[in-house]
């Protein structure tokens, strides 16, 4: 009988030992996988002013503000760290040297290179989905940030929607569709045939107008013909470091890679600016 209780004691001692070691592997990888989290949370870059402050090195890796009497702000160092960790490290189409040449001169210690959220040349592309009778479209917002009063404010600047774009084309024809000289002796009667003319209509008129985009969505908003749906997509261009453009977008994924990231990068040459924003914008 003592032989019997000494081995049911024994087993017991085994499971208590199992489950406590169980326990503790259990916690050892919940503490791991909370201190993997924390990082995660901290490395990725939640919003676009983090981004220019983190691109600026004027946070530190937790994501507290720096004075700008700290010794670490705007720290070539930290700024270089940061930088590295901005890009989309999953996007290999921007190649290392010119990731590299680009973090060298903007960090270049003689001229150093910050952005600035209020200063210009940086504008958001905004790709929404609208109702539109029975179907839905999508059209692109182009987002500007201007000053007003004591303080700013985003506004749409452009759009594209194809629609839009495609209102007037001319062909070979064209030249030969024209109102006569004499047509206000005829009180203009003839301007019947313009009307009639449908897709060929814009022959009639003065060949140096603009189309204004802007004004033919807010028409049609104010019809009511376009009813807003939600924001697909969002990313924002960047031409305010001298010699250089790229655009950053957010990247909702798993790991320490994520947030609001460069997802392009080019290096400009003289003139390549301004062709490439109307590019941008589709005004060429």
């Amino acid at each position: 009988m003592q032989i019997h209780k000494i081995i049911i004691l024994a087993i017991g001692l085994l499971f208590t030992g199992q489950i406590k070691a169980q326990i503790g592997d259990r916690r050892a990888m919940d503490d791991h996988d909370m201190e993997r989290d924390v990082r995660s949370f901290y490395a990725e870059t939640k919003q676009v002013s983090q981004f220019i402050r983190r691109f600026n090195g004027e946070e530190d890796i937790r994501g507290k503000r720096l004075h700008y009497l700290d010794s670490a702000y705007r720290n070539v160092a930290l700024r270089r760290k940061f930088i590295t960790a901005l890009f989309d490290s999953a996007n290999v189409s921007i190649a290392p040297s010119l990731k590299r040449a680009f973090i060298n001169d903007v960090t270049n210690a003689e001229n150093p290179k910050f952005l600035d959220f209020h200063g210009e040349d940086w504008f958001g592309e905004a790709y929404v989905k609208f109702a539109r009778g029975n179907s839905e479209t999508f059209i692109t917002l182009f987002m500007q940030l201007v000053k007003e009063n004591l303080g700013s404010k985003w506004v749409i600047a452009d759009i594209y929607y194809p629609p839009y774009e495609d209102l007037y084309e001319r062909d070979e024809e064209s030249s030969s569709r024209f109102l006569h000289p004499m047509s206000h002796e005829l009180d203009f009667m003839n301007l019947d045939k313009v009307f009639k003319s449908g897709i060929h209509t814009g022959d009639y008129f003065y060949q140096g107008y603009d189309i204004d985009k802007l004004s033919i969505f807010l028409y049609e908003l104010h019809q009511e013909k376009l009813k807003f749906k939600y924001v697909s997509g969002l990313k924002f261009h960047f031409f305010q470091i001298d010699g250089w453009y790229f655009e950053i977008s957010e990247f909702n994924r798993s790991g320490m890679n994520r947030g609001w990231l460069i997802s392009n990068l080019i290096k400009l040459e003289d003139g390549q600016k301004e062709q490439l924003k109307n590019f941008i914008l589709h005004r060429e």
